[in-house]
């Protein structure tokens, strides 16, 4: 897999965001029998000040949020619970999956709040993440249960604990 990230806050470097990044993403290409080899994704590695912006512009919200994602092509099911399309690479070539914007401040801040390992929820980000460019969603009921199923799948072969339950503190 070829990862484009772009650090606006160097923080993320000392996080080691292209581990995490390669290690999180590789595994939902795996799992859903993608070859990561094959695929392009980019990371915006923010903080909350340019996440707010793009939150604002893309989806007005005009506040901080941990994860966006911009996926390069429409996958999502057009029926609520329904699988998405598989992507295809275009006819010149082009593996690109679209792009991720994550925030430092927003997913250190949700992982002290919640007792978690602050390197657990940043691969439950990207994982998250990628999920949205390959077409998955929580919009609706049939649709958050499909993604979150998979995201804690993903995330338990990755020794990451149900981010859905909550747990105890520090």
């Amino acid at each position: 897999m070829y990862l484009d990230i772009i650090y606006e806050d160097a923080r993320w470097k000392d996080l080691d965001l292209a581990h995490h990044g390669e290690v999180a993403i590789g595994a939902v290409l795996n799992r859903l029998r993608l070859g990561p080899e094959d695929w392009e994704i980019s990371i915006l590695a923010c903080n909350d000040v340019r996440i707010a912006e793009l939150n604002a512009e893309f989806r007005d919200k005009p506040k901080a949020t941990n994860v966006l994602s911009w996926p390069a092509q429409e996958l999502a099911s057009a029926e609520d619970g329904g699988l998405p399309a598989m992507p295809q690479m275009d006819f010149m070539g082009d593996a690109a999956l679209g792009d991720i914007a994550i925030s430092f401040e927003t997913c250190m801040a949700e992982a002290a709040a919640a007792g978690k390992d602050p390197l657990h929820h940043v691969r439950h980000l990207l994982v998250h993440g990628t999920l949205h460019l390959l077409g998955y969603d929580h919009i609706g009921d049939g649709d958050a249960t499909v993604m979150e199923t998979l995201e804690v799948e993903i995330l338990g072969k990755l020794g990451i604990p149900d981010p859905y339950i909550l747990q105890d503190g520090p």
